[in-house]
């Protein structure tokens, strides 16, 4: 199995993780990956970059059948206009395309991550290594670690 540039990333900061592959023919998406690999969709992280009206870019991770409140993202940003980044600046930010963007690695150190809260209950996550076909597993206290990510709300409603 290759060292890939987010390996190197948690092995030089002695985070432990383990390597995972599926079939690089399986189709795109959370469930998909979570089915070749025998773990439940909400253990495989959706890895989303938004935008603010201010240009600043985000990364927020939700499980894969998880969804989003609006309020709850704009609420932890602290701005009221905030999207989806287009493909194009998902590549430019990242360096990767969507679908296996891995959620550390990549990003300056001001950048801000945001994890779904509901998501440190589970005992093992899996997210995207920059390549598909490649998953790393992780708990969730070793992913806020390498991913510098605050643990927010952002899937229940209050």
């Amino acid at each position: 199995m290759a060292q890939l540039p987010s390996h190197a990333f948690l092995d030089e900061r002695k985070i432990p993780y383990e390597k995972a592959t599926f079939a690089p023919t399986t189709e795109k998406g959370a469930a998909n990956v979570a089915r070749a690999l025998g773990y439940r969709e909400r253990q495989m992280i959706k890895t989303l970059i938004f935008e603010t009206d201010k240009g600043e870019k985000l990364l927020v991770m939700v499980g894969g059948d998880q969804n989003i409140v609006s309020g709850n993202l704009k609420k932890a940003v602290g701005s009221r206009n905030i999207q989806l980044a287009k493909p194009e600046i998902v590549l430019e930010t990242t360096g990767y395309v969507i679908g296996s963007i891995p959620p550390f690695g990549w990003q300056p150190e001001s950048f801000r991550v945001f994890l779904d809260a509901t998501l440190l209950q589970e005992p093992i996550l899996g997210v995207g290594t920059g390549v598909w076909g490649n998953e790393i597993l992780i708990t969730p206290e070793n992913l806020v670690r390498a991913s510098n990510a605050h643990v927010v709300n952002l899937t229940e409603r209050v």
